[in-house]
């Protein structure tokens, strides 16, 4: 449950601050509005007021999570990606709308309940698609886009961009095509526009330059496979479910 003190409409715009700021993009009111769907006029009032609460720091341009912001930003975003490993690793929820679910259920977790979460699925490291849980204490690997590859490398998918996991359009399609965190590809062609061919399985793929840019891969080591992040093992994720 959301701490004493806050509601979810605070918490949204520090998650999507935290979120944007993980994502390399600056915080503006404007980026704001595009993720959370809200009137520009309706970002600027609740702004100015986490501003003069403390929440943020504020120059001419962009916007920066204060200290304060920052450790409310961290336990919702923790408690939203706790909330979709639970959706896809044990409820089963089809993978590309564990993120919009996770939106509903990040502001009712207590702490006790994220205590038996954290417990029921192994202290997992990432969410369902890859980013780091705050607060897990493990150090992600290295990364590069996906943009960047050439013919002829292997690569293993390690996180998509929150840009990615608000669009169901493009979730559906990686699930198509295999394509989770986890998963290893080999990158068989590159077209003039940077439109990259990848063979997943010996299934191609085509993944555009403003997508790639949007994934985020590291050199294969060890299990390859979608869902190679999961916490649990499959025979017991599977016994859960049957509960």
């Amino acid at each position: 449950m959301h701490q004493e003190g806050f509601h979810p409409p605070v918490e949204q715009y520090l998650r999507v601050a935290y979120e944007l700021t993980e994502d390399g993009i600056p915080v503006m009111r404007a980026r704001i509005a595009e993720r959370l769907g809200y009137s520009g006029p309706t970002v600027t009032v609740m702004v100015r007021r986490l501003v003069a609460e403390g929440y943020f720091e504020a120059d001419e341009r962009e916007l920066h999570l204060s200290p304060k912001g920052l450790q409310v930003a961290e336990g919702v975003v923790r408690k939203h990606r706790l909330a979709e490993r639970l959706l896809a690793d044990v409820i089963g929820l089809a993978w590309p709308k564990v993120h919009r679910e996770a939106d509903l259920w990040e502001h009712v977790i207590s702490d006790e309940a994220e205590a038996h979460i954290v417990a029921l699925l192994h202290n997992p490291a990432t969410c369902a698609h890859g980013n780091p849980i705050p607060g897990a204490g493990v150090t992600p690997p290295s990364t590069r886009p996906l943009s960047v590859a050439r013919p002829g490398d292997q690569v293993r998918l390690e996180r998509l961009t929150e840009t990615v996991e608000v669009d169901i359009e493009t979730l559906v399609y990686l699930d198509d095509h295999g394509f989770r965190p986890g998963a290893c590809a080999e990158v068989k062609d590159r077209s003039p526009d940077g439109t990259l061919t990848l063979a997943i399985n010996g299934v191609a793929m085509a993944v555009t330059p403003a997508l790639g840019a949007q994934l985020y891969v590291s050199d294969p080591s060890g299990h390859c496979g979608p869902g190679a992040t999961a916490a649990l093992p499959p025979e017991k994720a599977t016994r859960l479910r049957g509960r």
